[in-house]
């Protein structure tokens, strides 16, 4: 490898923009061991020239593939998914019904735990993914929350000021109070923030003494989540709206799509997504009374 640095990129941004998965991902995988440099076993801080051989738990990487066009998909996650590619218990994942790459994989921008529900957004290009995600950008993110419990004025200048987590400050930037009865011990807040730290909105909340009951994004950067868009159910995006995306994280604009046309939700789409997330539901129900009886059979 060249000391130059203007000839040679950092290897996992190379990965990344190989779809293998996100700038963090692939620190992981390095650190694992899983990649090397022409026969050798990489380290974090490796920069790559494009004459060098990489591979990936012994498999040859193609740096062609760095050239496909970005592609972002939005799905409306349902509370019960994990966002994880498979669970060892069997449970639903929200990469199981997702359109099949070829040489690629589709990158979660961001995660939603497995009790909040609302806009997940998944691509091919890591630095999309990367850029979306780093807190140098400030992308915010907006969430609708019911909270149980009674909210106080007080209450809701402490979370605008900032609070004091495990994991050091936080605060909401903005706090919207829903129209509802005031009586009631369950109002609905919608919420924003441009950090995606874990559990971060469930903890502001709790940190005040009130219980989160439901949570649901409902928008990530400029990108609201589509109405119409069943839970359970995927669209891709057209290139403007990717194009919005990677305006937005200082990315250059693509020329090249999949998706020339945004889809129309129209009823006779919105019938057969619905459709398919059911027989899904039902396939996923089968299997694994299937697995419990033979488990239960041994």
């Amino acid at each position: 490898m060249s000391d130059n640095k203007n000839a040679s990129e950092k290897l996992q941004k190379v990965l990344a923009n190989n779809g293998l998965g996100s700038r963090r991902e692939m620190e992981r995988w390095i650190q694992e061991g899983r990649i090397s440099i022409n026969g050798t076993k990489a380290t974090l801080g490796d920069r790559v020239e494009v004459s060098v051989q990489i591979r990936v738990d012994g498999h040859l990487i193609t740096r062609s593939k760095e050239k496909s066009p970005c592609r972002v998909l939005m799905y409306n996650k349902p509370e019960g998914e994990l966002c994880a590619r498979v669970d060892p218990e069997g449970r639903p994942t929200v990469f199981e019904r997702l359109p099949k790459l070829t040489g690629e994989r589709w990158i979660t921008v961001g995660r939603l735990d497995i009790n909040t529900s609302g806009l997940l957004l998944f691509t091919n290009d890591g630095e999309l993914a990367n850029r979306l995600m780093h807190p140098s950008h400030e992308v915010e993110r907006e969430y609708a929350v019911r909270i149980f419990g009674e909210v106080t004025p007080k209450m809701l200048r402490i979370l605008s000021q900032g609070v004091e987590l495990e994991d050091g400050s936080a605060k909401f930037n903005h706090i919207h109070v829903r129209p509802g009865d005031p009586e009631s011990n369950n109002r609905w807040f919608n919420v924003t923030l441009s950090e995606g730290r874990n559990r971060e909105v469930r903890r502001l909340w709790e940190s005040q003494g009130v219980q989160v009951s439901r949570l649901m994004r409902v928008r990530y950067g400029n990108l609201e989540l589509f109405k119409r868009l069943p839970q359970g159910a995927w669209v891709e995006l057209d290139i403007l709206n990717v194009n919005a995306l990677r305006k937005m994280v200082q990315l250059p604009l693509e020329t090249e799509t999949k998706m020339h046309v945004a889809e129309n939700l129209d009823h006779t789409k919105l019938s057969r997504m619905r459709r398919s997330v059911r027989k899904h539901k039902q396939n996923k129900a089968v299997g694994q009374r299937s697995r419990r009886n033979q488990s239960q059979n041994r």
